[in-house]
């Protein structure tokens, strides 16, 4: 194995460093079995000697179609060591998706189990790069693959001989993640290792991990935010539960039996979570719990204060395009449980008007991100790439006049507005702000005041056509948990008596919960907005 560097600046090596300091720690666990630092250092370079095996150029990119389990890890970390492009897809994507995800980023490499084989089986003539498929185990009955595809065993790839790795430095591409897209194709982010080891350092240094941290690895590792659970720890030197959960309850058991000191999740799940009794177990362990994907309504985090009182709460803000951006310190939550914070160490974030120039105190902007953190655009996507990723005017942040290479930025597209005292707020998305009446209305606005009521239990709102308003407000809604059905008319009452009038949703349609989810578990806005649309067609 390479001699480790004992500060890592490519993805790999902060598994290889961590190995170095302390290779008998516990890095992986799942289940009963736990890999630990020294085992997961030598299967990451075993997996990246049998990719260089077997042909993969530098920057070629690695496909990783698998549940949460040792091998992901391993495959993660070992496509990059390789020099090549790991590609990590969610499990819960259908053999379509994935054909689509290998297709348009040209994967050289996919690696499976013989189970999701067996079903994207019809569709790998649809990825004309593709040169080798990696299963977990060999299936008894191997499928036909197409002309040109080979089937190798994860056994036989790291059986192989050590080999020289092809060279990589930190602005090399290390991974793409594919956002989920419910109204079109999904767009690849494309990050570089400083992207994701800048990351990893900024995240673990204010959330202070260290290496007797146990991390539950509950959000999908294709998600930037689940991802990083592994790439703070490996940083810090703790340990991550590898958990594939079916119902909220597993995720307190697993919180409870590993004695997990930090959990980061996105609302819908800590919405769930709070409807069940915690185990007092937990509250011993947890050292802080961490919200991304959404603003956080505050009876949830109320809920989730109360069940674990000595846990301190992140309330955090990131985007997939600079993987993470701002967080709000837990000595301020009380004071402002609305705000997503101040930037993460290492990265600075602007409020712009539409001009470019920056916002003044509590006046609404685009949050635009500069730094270390800021990705390198979309896969094979020169629009979308130049509608986000722009450059940076001169004189605003740290930018001077005499400076003549631009500085490109991340422009989320979300509205913000910071106050007189640097925190931010967010406002809503640019692309789902709602004009109702003459006013911009943001869905999580509304969804908040619902929350608050205590009478739904899951809700989404978006807009709608309306011939007099511009756009109604169309609600759909959970009942409460213990509730049989949902009192629309109790729940209209509180809006009238919480909301402005032109807040006030149009209509509200009951559903049974839970409500759809996107691949990275955030409810599915868009696909509830457009199944209703088609429903009243």
């Amino acid at each position: 194995m390479s001699v480790p560097v004992a500060e890592p600046v490519l993805l790999h090596e902060l598994v290889w460093s961590a190995a170095s300091r302390a290779g008998d720690r516990p890095a992986l666990t799942l289940g009963a079995s736990t890999l630990d630092y020294g085992a997961l250092a030598a299967a990451v370079r075993s997996f990246a000697d049998g990719l260089v095996g077997l042909g993969l150029a530098r920057t070629e990119r690695v496909g990783i179609y698998l549940e949460k389990r040792f091998e992901t890890v391993v495959a993660s970390f070992g496509a990059p060591a390789a020099g090549g492009v790991m590609v990590p897809m969610n499990p819960l994507l259908k053999p379509e998706q994935v054909a689509y995800i290998g297709s348009d980023c040209d994967l050289r490499v996919l690696v499976t189990s013989p189970e999701r084989l067996a079903l994207l089986a019809p569709v790998l003539a649809q990825m004309p790069a593709l040169r080798q498929v990696v299963v977990t185990e060999l299936p008894p009955q191997p499928p036909a693959l197409p002309p040109g595809v080979a089937l190798v065993s994860w056994a036989e790839l790291l059986s192989g001989p050590a080999r020289a790795l092809h060279r990589v430095i930190d602005t090399d591409l290390v991974a793409i993640l594919y956002t989920s897209g419910s109204t079109g194709r999904p767009k690849g982010v494309v990050l570089s290792h400083r992207n994701m080891v800048a990351g990893a350092k900024s995240v673990a240094s204010y959330l202070e991990n260290h290496d007797g941290d146990t991390l539950l690895a509950a959000l999908p590792l294709s998600f930037d935010a689940g991802f990083s659970q592994l790439t703070t720890a490996f940083h810090a030197g703790a340990r991550v539960v590898l958990l594939n959960y079916l119902l909220p309850r597993d995720v307190l058991r697993a919180m409870e039996r590993e004695k997990v000191t930090g959990l980061t999740a996105v609302p819908p799940l800590y919405i769930q979570l709070t409807q069940l009794e915690w185990p007092a177990a937990i509250g011993e362990h947890l050292r802080y719990f961490a919200n991304t994907g959404g603003r956080m309504p505050r009876e949830t985090l109320a809920a989730l204060r109360a069940r674990v009182p000595r846990a301190k709460p992140f309330l955090m803000y990131g985007l997939t395009e600079a993987f993470r951006s701002t967080y709000l310190p837990p000595e301020e939550v009380d004071r402002r449980p609305d705000s997503i914070g101040r930037a993460i160490p290492n990265a600075e974030i602007l409020v712009l008007r539409d001009d470019g120039s920056e916002c003044g105190p509590d006046e609404p902007g685009e949050l635009v991100h500069r730094g270390a953190l800021v990705g390198q655009g979309y896969w094979n996507d020169p629009e979308k790439t130049a509608e986000r990723y722009k450059p940076l005017p001169a004189g605003i942040g740290g930018r001077v006049a005499g400076l003549q290479i631009p500085e490109i930025a991340v422009f989320s597209g979300d509205t913000v507005r910071r106050d007189a005292e640097g925190f931010l707020y967010f406002v809503g998305r640019r692309d789902e702000m709602m004009k109702t009446s003459g006013y911009r209305v943001s869905p999580t606005e509304v969804e908040e005041v619902l929350y608050a009521t205590k009478l739904v239990g899951e809700c989404v709102a978006f807009g709608v056509d309306h011939p007099a308003l511009g756009q109604a407000i169309q609600v759909i809604a959970t009942a409460p948990d213990g509730s049989e059905c949902l009192d629309r008319e109790a729940l209209l009452a509180q809006c009238r008596h919480r909301m402005p009038a032109y807040m006030v949703p149009h209509g509200i349609e009951p559903a049974r919960g839970p409500l759809p989810r996107n691949p990275n578990g955030k409810i599915d806005r868009k696909l509830l907005a457009t199944q209703w649309l088609e429903a009243q067609a």
